[in-house]
């Protein structure tokens, strides 16, 4: 058959089989797109955040300092602090524990273990706090255990850090696994072949292929822990100078409309998130500069 009846052929890498659009209108596309993105984000994320700034600082720095001291925010730093330093190394043993064993072994229950672990992305936090509530207060399952031996579990510490554990538990698992899946099995091997025992393999070849994933999941528990409130507000009580974490300090004094003291503490918790954003950039840079070595 004769190919002028056919018409032209298709070409794939011709700029005219690319883009159905005219040049002119082309040219637009990505200026526009930039544009509403852009906008996007100033309405829901700059504006926003440029506001607390300017709130927190509209009586001069000397202010915003005396409300970083009072009394009620230190406790509530103090409190924030602690959970994390508690949560934090708690859930980074499990989490290497936990992806060390999806990540090398094949066993039945498996991949219902990995939906375990994951159950914390999809259950509301408030929901996580009236399971605990249920579990350990006055009228819960071990309520009358625990009134019988004088522990507090719910308003008290211990309930915080039941819960924010609950909330963080998948973050060091879910980056740590990938980056074992990806790594191998070839160098511990070849290290056990040398004679190296299992504490020598897991510090001198497992944990340092780990670490940059390690180190991001550990900085998104601790940002999470240290911003958690949905949880903590349930079965914390929210007892001023007692339960009352920072996110919680936040939100008490916007409702008694303490609001130069709320906007300075969500100041600080929004620095402590852009350090986080920060050393995840950094960690991630690391990550890929490592990658292409290893290419």
């Amino acid at each position: 058959m004769n190919s002028d009846l056919i018409g032209p052929s298709f070409n794939p890498s011709s700029p005219e089989s690319r883009s159905s659009l005219p040049p002119k209108e082309r040219r637009w596309v990505k200026p526009t797109l930039i544009g509403v993105a852009l906008v996007y984000l100033s309405l829901i994320l700059f504006i926003p955040i440029l506001n607390i700034f300017i709130q927190a600082f509209k009586d001069g720095l000397g202010a915003f300092l005396h409300n970083l001291t009072e009394p009620d925010f230190i406790s509530a730093i103090k409190l924030t602090l602690l959970v994390a330093l508690i949560v934090v190394p708690i859930n980074t043993l499990f989490g290497l524990c936990a992806a060390w064993v999806l990540a090398r072994h094949q066993f039945p229950g498996r991949t219902f273990l990995i939906s375990l672990i994951d159950l914390p992305f999809a259950v509301s936090p408030i929901i996580a706090g009236l399971m605990i509530v249920l579990l350990y207060g006055r009228n819960g399952w071990f309520g009358p255990a625990l009134e019988a031996t004088n522990i507090d579990i719910i308003f008290a510490l211990p309930s915080i850090v039941l819960a924010s554990a609950f909330i963080t538990l998948p973050f060091v698992a879910r980056e740590v696994i990938p980056v074992l899946e990806e790594v191998g099995t070839e160098q511990e091997e070849a290290a056990r072949i040398l004679g190296a025992n299992s504490w020598q393999i897991f510090w001198r070849v497992t944990l340092p292929n780990i670490r940059w994933g390690l180190l991001y999941g550990v900085l998104l528990t601790n940002a999470r822990v240290m911003g958690e409130i949905g949880a903590v507000a349930v079965v914390s009580g929210n007892l001023i100078g007692k339960t009352q974490t920072l996110p919680l300090f936040v939100e008490e004094a916007y409702k008694q409309y303490e609001t130069q003291a709320a906007f300075s503490a969500a100041v600080l918790l929004g620095c402590l998130a852009f350090v986080t954003l920060i050393l995840k950039e950094i960690l991630e840079r690391k990550t890929h500069i490592k990658d292409v070595e290893v290419e």
